[in-house]
Parts: C-alpha cells; structure tokens; sequence
C-alpha cells in the first residue's frame, strides 16, 4: 500500500548546482571576472589620482584591500614595486603620484590609509553611496573647495561686469535712437 522510493529526500531539496558560498572570499559585484577586475582597477586609479570618489558601498569595501596594497607598495619605493603597481593602476600619471605622494604621506602608517563615509541612498535605483577618501585629503579638498570658490566668485564678477557694460551700451544706444526719432 505504501510505496517507498529509492532517492534520498537530501538530493531533491538541495540541488547540486546551488553550491553554498560559505569561505569565499571577495565581492562578485554582479559582474564576470573580467569585468570586475576592469572596475576595481578603474576605481583605484580614480582614488590614487582624485584622493576621493564616490561609488556604491559594496564596491568601496571591494576596493579596499586593492588601494591599501598599491599604497604599501607605493611606501616600498623600489623599481620592482613601482613595475606592479604600474601593471595594475590604469595611467602613469597615477603610477607618479602613488610614489611620488602617497608613498611618503604614509609612510610611517601601518595600514588603514583609508576612510569610507556612508552618504545616503542613489536616487535613481536606490543604491546605497559611500564617499572613500585617502586619509590627509582633508587639506587638499579644502585646497579644491578654495579654488572653486574663487573661480566662482571670478565667474560673477565677469558676469556682473559684462552686464553693467551691456547695459550701459543699451542705454546709449537706447539715448541715441530716442535723438532720431525727435
């Protein structure tokens, strides 16, 4: 009456193409290896040129361990170092910077040359956004914040200029067409 099967009732709830992650290390960040590799490439030599950048917080804690090393070597200094770092990072000019910079900055610190600032929620999709910053970019924001505000304030003085000189060419000619008409 009752029939008994054969298989074990293990194989059926746990199929075999579902392989738990557990002990993997890194983020797939939804992309194949090549694709990943190409990002966290880009992103660090964005952080190396720019000291901060914004980006998901998935992918800054990806990131992570990729800026620290190219700062370790960085601190290193030799020609073997600067040669894998620049295999990795994506321009030259990051490769200087990183040695000629960030090198020296921390070159008596230990690790942890970072900082990941949550920042809210991406409106378009809902992402979570972090701000990474290299530490001791504080000054050089600030530096860039100055400048932008001075090349600003430049930009309205311009502008104010050219407006009192456009309307004080209005008026003569303003003047000058009211004479005819009389």
């Amino acid at each position: 009456m009752f029939e008994t099967s054969e298989t074990s009732e293990t194989s059926e709830t746990f199929p075999r193409n579902e392989i738990m992650r557990h002990r993997v290390a890194g983020w797939k960040l939804g992309r194949n290896t090549q694709h990943r590799r190409a990002l966290l490439r880009n992103l660090v030599t964005s952080l190396v040129m720019e000291e901060r950048i914004e980006t998901t917080v998935t992918k800054a804690k990806a990131m992570r361990p990729h800026v620290e090393k190219m700062i370790t070597l960085g601190k290193r200094g030799d020609v073997h170092a600067r040669r894998l770092a620049a295999s990795y990072l994506m321009t030259a000019d990051a490769v200087d910077k990183l040695f000629a910079t960030l090198g020296p900055r921390f070159g008596d610190r230990q690790g942890g040359y970072l900082r990941i600032t949550r920042g809210g929620f991406r409106k378009g999709d809902g992402g979570e956004i972090a701000f990474i910053e290299l530490l001791g970019s504080e000054k050089l924001m600030d530096e860039k914040r100055q400048k932008r505000s001075e090349a600003r304030a430049k930009r309205a003085e311009e502008t104010r200029k050219a407006m009192e000189e456009a309307q004080a060419q209005q008026q003569a000619e303003g003047g000058t067409e009211g004479e005819e008409q009389k």
